[in-house]
């Protein structure tokens, strides 16, 4: 019997169970809204019964959805597998995965989907290029690395990008900081106080770069290479510091430091995966950043799907 069921179909209700929202799962798959909710109906509508609770936040499926997502966990991942083996058939196994970070907090996600790398591609010698590089992409052009997490996707002959995701950044303080009173920083907020930053360059920082110099705001500076040491400067009154939210996540719930969105809008950073024009089609690093994408949602809360043209 012809079966209804598509692997996109799968995917979407993979994507609905992760988020517990259709406008986010749609987003997580590239789909409209309307496209999406068109997926699910078609198949509601074959087999004349609900996949989930409408009204239900977040969104509860019924049996039947629990039936199809039972299916999409077991054939997805032996999809990948088999995708993955045809590659290496094909292409071979072995090669060279030399990464290149210029974030200082990308190692609470990239040791993880590291260590799921290894084992699935063990042929490839991947390894990170030791320290900090504020030109990363300068690496790549030199054949001194392979792949680079950067924040901005800068046009750059030879270079491509994928888009990996988006993250908030917040703004943190002292519990008895009088910022701590405030629902929302604005760019003004920070004239006056110490600003506590990794020590890289102004066009590093997205709060410098995207809210305080454009409007002519350039505070104090005090550096720490430590996220727990900007933690505790900021919970010890020394100033105010823009971290991930899923950084500063642990401290909040010990209570040591206060957050704040900066801007009613938000402050949101990007991270883009910078490889070779002429190794864009290799498979391992395609899969190595598909693996970065699935552990940062699966892990990190607050992130946003992220696509070339946002």
């Amino acid at each position: 019997m012809d079966s209804i069921i598509e692997l996109r179909h799968l995917k979407t209700l993979l994507a609905l169970e992760e988020t517990g929202s259709v406008s986010l799962a749609a987003k997580r798959v590239f789909l409209t809204q309307s496209a999406l909710s068109h997926q699910i109906r078609a198949l509601e509508n074959y087999y004349e019964t609900p996949l989930f609770e409408r009204k239900s936040n977040p969104l509860r499926f019924t049996p039947a959805g629990q039936r199809l997502l039972q299916l999409a966990r077991e054939l997805l991942p032996k999809v990948a597998a088999a995708e993955r083996d045809m590659a290496q058939i094909i292409e071979g196994e072995a090669g060279e995965l030399r990464l290149a970070v210029e974030c200082h907090t990308c190692f609470d996600w990239l040791m993880p989907a590291m260590g799921e790398f290894r084992p699935l591609w063990p042929q490839v010698e991947l390894d990170i290029v030791s320290g900090f590089h504020a030109d990363p992409v300068g690496l790549l052009l030199t054949h001194r690395a392979d792949l680079a997490i950067v924040s901005e996707a800068l046009p750059q002959p030879g270079i491509t990008y994928q888009p990996l995701f988006a993250y908030e950044m917040v703004g943190i303080c002292a519990k008895d900081h009088p910022l701590a009173e405030k629902d929302v920083w604005e760019a003004e907020d920070f004239a006056d106080e110490t600003l506590i930053t990794y020590p890289v360059p102004d066009d590093m920082l997205d709060l410098l770069r995207k809210i305080l110099l454009p409007r002519g705001i350039n505070p104090n500076r005090r550096h720490s290479e430590l996220t727990i040491a900007i933690i505790q400067l900021v919970a010890s009154r020394r100033g105010l510091a823009a971290l991930p939210y899923w950084t500063v996540m642990p401290y909040l719930e010990k209570d040591y430091v206060i957050a704040k969105p900066i801007t009613s809008d938000g402050l949101y950073s990007e991270l883009y995966a910078a490889m070779r024009e002429e190794d864009k089609d290799k498979s391992y690093l395609g899969n190595f950043c598909k693996i970065v994408r699935e552990r940062g949602f699966a892990d990190l809360p607050g992130l946003s799907v992220l696509h070339l043209d946002d």
